[in-house]
């Protein structure tokens, strides 16, 4: 009897675990499935970046060092493919120099760096000059991976760019060959006063600053393919009508003027065409045009609205877009011809689903979706060629208008979890949010190419 008493419970605990680990495998197959997919999947590395010292006493370089030293960790510890050391844990010798490097003081514990940047900051005939390093420890007899030198003004903005371009090499050589985005941008709506005009930051929050200025609507910016155009909608002249601003001529390009809404523009991957919608002829469809506007071809005929398109990046075949006309808004896919039409989300969880931001790779579509359990907007990751679909976010406001970064490790987003409206990145498994603004509301982001 004792030994009946005994068992069950035994047999209740082995039951519990045998079912959370079942449930655990079956998580982490999901999470793996998709981080492989979107280039998180490889084992982190373990990265040692000790502080760059400044060669030179003078408070000029000795603060812009500092910036550059936070500005470059920030950079690799932001792209989830380093395990950032600890400097606590580092050698007290900070190399400077190939033959300064001590391979066992830094691959043994407590540090147990597997790849170490190391360098200095110089002045140089009134130039910040930055000479940087990449070591592999585990191989003494070969061990440069990376050696390059930066000449920066003595200003914060080319110190940062400095930092950057440093970082993108770094990522380049130890990640597999995909750029790093630390010269990336993102173009975004804001709010701070009168009018909701296009801003544009770096990717990671510094440098915002106004692009219109025009004291009306303006909205859904997005990036040519080159990164030299943003196309977006503005009210400014009553009507919404699409806008083509150029970064070359730094004005507004020609755009044909047609009747009707006009708006959510979307690029061709090779930058020839855009896809868009308007009501021109009635009900809001999607259009496709050459740049210039010209030579239209409606792709959408539906008593309902047909809205937000987005090219398939990779192959330029496929066209996704929302539409009502199954009561509630859904995702739909179809041929960049307008043929093969299919539904993309399905009715099982109720609910409606908008915004489709279709991956670097083309493997995945990201969207944001209320589903009728939660009631709220999420962040969530459709795998294209299964349908398998996982949520991203989770009871952190409302979340909206996912964007793709270039190497497809990223997404920005907007929320509301700090109490108002903002531009938020994670890692595109969902990990490690991140705000970029603060003043304002500010919301539909667009990460440049």
């Amino acid at each position: 009897m004792k030994l009946h008493r005994i068992a069950i419970p035994f047999l209740l605990t082995l039951t519990i675990a045998l079912g959370l680990s079942l449930t655990s495998r079956l998580a982490m197959s999901e999470q793996d499935w998709l981080s492989t997919g979107i280039n998180l999947g490889a084992p982190k590395i373990k990265l040692g970046v000790p502080d760059f010292p400044p060669k030179s006493v003078d408070q000029q370089l000795v603060s812009l060092t500092q910036e550059f030293n936070q500005v470059l960790w920030r950079d690799l510890d932001d792209s989830g493919l380093f395990e950032m050391v600890s400097k606590s844990n580092y050698p007290l010798k900070v190399p400077e120099e190939p033959l300064d490097v001590d391979f066992n003081a830094w691959s043994a514990p407590p540090a147990s760096v597997q790849m170490l940047v190391f360098g200095k900051v110089e002045n140089v005939n009134s130039n910040m000059v930055v000479t940087g390093r990449v070591f592999d420890l585990g191989n003494q007899a070969n061990p440069g991976v990376l050696a390059k030198r930066y000449v920066a003004t003595l200003n914060e903005v080319s110190t940062r760019a400095a930092a950057h371009r440093f970082a993108d090499e770094i990522l380049k050589a130890l990640g597999g060959g995909l750029p790093g985005i630390n010269e990336t941008r993102i173009a975004y709506v804001s709010k701070r006063g009168r009018g909701q005009e296009i801003w544009v930051m770096d990717y990671d929050g510094f440098n915002q600053h106004p692009i219109t200025s025009y004291g009306s609507i303006s909205t859904t910016p997005r990036w040519s393919p080159d990164n030299t155009k943003l196309a977006f909608t503005s009210y400014v002249s009553g009507n919404p009508e699409l806008y083509i601003f150029s970064f070359e001529t730094n004005r507004r390009s020609a755009f044909p003027v047609y009747k009707g809404l006009n708006t959510t523009p979307a690029w061709s991957p090779d930058g020839t065409k855009i896809a868009f919608c308007s009501s021109m002829g009635g009900d809001p469809e999607i259009y496709i045009a050459n740049a210039n506007g010209y030579n239209l071809q409606r792709l959408t005929f539906s008593p309902s609205v047909d809205i937000s398109p987005v090219w398939n990046p990779k192959t330029g075949k496929e066209i996704a877009f929302v539409s009502d006309r199954s009561a509630t808004p859904q995702i739909y896919l179809m041929s960049s011809d307008g043929t093969n039409l299919r539904r993309m989300t399905t009715a099982a969880s109720g609910g409606d689903a908008s915004a489709p931001a279709w991956s670097p790779n083309g493997l995945f579509m990201a969207f944001h979706w209320r589903v009728s359990e939660t009631g709220t907007y999420d962040i969530y990751i459709m795998e294209i060629a299964t349908g398998r679909i996982i949520q991203m976010t989770h009871d952190a406001g409302r979340n909206e208008h996912p964007t793709w970064s270039p190497d497809g490790r990223h997404l920005a987003f907007e929320s509301t979890r700090s109490g108002s409206r903002q531009i938020w990145t994670m890692l595109a498994n969902g990990l490690e949010p991140k705000q970029l603004t603060k003043v304002g509301e500010n919301w539909n982001a667009n990460w440049s190419n």
